[in-house]
């Protein structure tokens, strides 16, 4: 009978996975900003004739707004709710979509792009929230990990993009590109009013009533429905017997506004700094590694390595979008199997192969006297591997982490710092990539984020504990004993 139980537990619930669904769509218009802007960047310095330090802010300004997002994004979500906030989140990036195909100038095509990044970073912080407080411990991986499939599906909706509207006339093709992503985003807010609330956070505000009709549906049995709620209510405080619609919850717990920095940054307990110390580096290794470099600026690294022609650049980064696709979707189906710490060590050390061999072809095709074949066709089989890996591994587990590790009173705030960090290492890699290939050459730069991304490995192995199969309450248990060297991970898994 428990065996039956069992499966019933690990059975994938279509309602969870539904709400899941829904407030991961944000990810998509996302996504689908960052693959097109690409493409969108060259006819945009066609028609402005911009420099291209302008295209670097261009490129890197939507994540440093994001990062305001994203802080803001934590105490909004306390205190409006996780469905409202992905609302708003829709609102704020359809009125920067609109403003941007609209910009006649420069200026306000920058005024659009950041009002664009301060929708993301909601997005960003709380559609992974979401999804892990609404999914049972045996299919958060997946269900958080469905953001990152959004984003991969934008990303490459993107990049089509760009080949298809390129042949308007140069005014009509990029505008049509941003301001497209208008629409999608006026229906996600329409559509999400229709999901549920989270009921972690309608506990912590005392919804009793409303968080139980919630969690009914969410799990695949009333016996797991009573567990998870037994699980959170011992976290906050109440009577897991109770029956009442309406409860105060004790002030320690429900003051989810009040003190939280002061326990987060400025006087955390020793466990909640390894939380916060994993949910930050994994975040800061994700860019630091030069993702958003091969990503946003995939057109140029081909042209460096021997390919000229516009449509055929346009293409190569088709198919960045198609191998990001496939391998995260593949990432989304293991990662409650693997663990999620296995699945970073293996990405990170196929990243570091593909990030040495794409630096090395570019390095030889650079100091070549004539065209190199066989490099080229080398160095965009090495793109395309760190693009495996790095969909394989770093890119959703790092969403996965972040979004489960921290204390529900705690877990907005610390997410929206862990995305804020993010959000900075894109923005620097983003609006520095030109200028420092210029500086130490395109292949210089590669060795460097492969230099990253060993640094980022052996923080993986010393830092971050397997979280696998663990609820959401017994995260704090598992920070407090362990000090993640591989030692005690042994310990955990076993």
């Amino acid at each position: 009978m428990e065996n039956g139980d069992e499966n019933v537990k690990r059975k994938l619930n279509k309602y969870a996975c539904a709400c899941a669904v829904v407030g991961s769509l944000i990810s998509i218009i996302f996504g689908y900003d960052t693959g097109v802007m690409s493409g969108a960047m060259i006819l945009i310095r066609e028609e402005f004739t911009v420099k291209e330090a302008q295209l670097e802010v261009l490129a890197g300004i939507l994540n440093l707004c994001a990062l305001v997002g994203s802080l803001c994004a934590g105490r909004t979500s306390d205190y409006i709710g996780r469905r409202y906030t992905i609302v708003m989140a829709s609102v704020i990036f359809m009125f920067g979509s609109i403003l941007m195909g609209y910009a006649p100038n420069y200026g306000v095509l920058l005024a659009g792009r950041c009002t664009a990044g301060v929708g993301v970073g909601f997005a960003l912080m709380i559609a992974p929230v979401y999804a892990a407080e609404i999914s049972s411990a045996n299919t958060r991986g997946l269900l958080s990990s469905l953001p990152e499939i959004g984003i991969s599906v934008g990303i490459l909706l993107g990049y089509i993009s760009n080949t298809l509207f390129a042949n308007l006339r140069l005014e009509l093709g990029w505008r049509m590109m941003l301001g497209i992503a208008a629409l999608p985003s006026l229906f996600l807010a329409l559509g999400t009013l229709k999901m549920p609330e989270s009921p972690r956070w309608l506990i912590m505000k005392g919804r009793v009533g409303e968080a139980k009709k919630i969690l009914e549906k969410v799990c695949n049995s009333s016996e797991e429905a009573k567990e998870r709620f037994k699980d959170i209510s011992k976290y906050v405080g109440i009577d897991e017997n109770c029956n009442e619609d309406i409860v105060v919850i004790p002030k320690n717990k429900s003051d989810q506004g009040k003190g939280v920095w002061k326990e987060l940054i400025f006087r955390p307990a020793p466990t909640v700094r390894r939380m916060l110390i994993a949910g930050v580096g994994v975040h800061f290794f994700e860019h630091a590694t030069g993702t958003e470099a091969v990503i946003l600026y995939g057109p140029r690294i081909f042209k460096s390595a021997g390919v000229t022609a516009r449509k055929k650049l346009l293409l190569a980064t088709v198919g960045i979008g198609l191998t990001k696709l496939t391998f995260i979707t593949i990432s989304t189906f293991v990662i409650d199997k693997v663990g999620r710490r296995k699945l970073l060590l293996f990405s990170i050390t196929g990243m570091i192969v593909a990030l040495m061999g794409l630096a090395t072809c570019l390095t030889v095709v650079e100091r070549a006297d004539k065209k190199l074949l066989w490099a080229l066709v080398m160095s965009l089989i090495f793109v395309y591997m760190f693009i495996m890996f790095f969909n394989i591994g770093l890119c959703p587990v790092c969403w996965v982490y972040s979004a489960e590790i921290f204390p529900s009173k705690l877990r907005a705030a610390g997410a929206s710092v862990s995305v804020g960090v993010n959000r900075v290492m894109n923005a620097t890699v983003s609006m520095t990539f030109l200028s420092l290939s210029r500086a130490i050459t395109i292949g210089g730069e590669f060795y460097l984020f492969a230099g990253v991304a060993v640094m980022a490995w052996f923080f993986v192995y010393f830092c971050l504990p397997e979280t696998k199969g663990r609820s959401l309450e017994e995260m704090e248990e598992l920070f407090s004993k362990s000090t993640a060297t591989s030692k005690n991970v042994e310990l955990v898994n076993s």
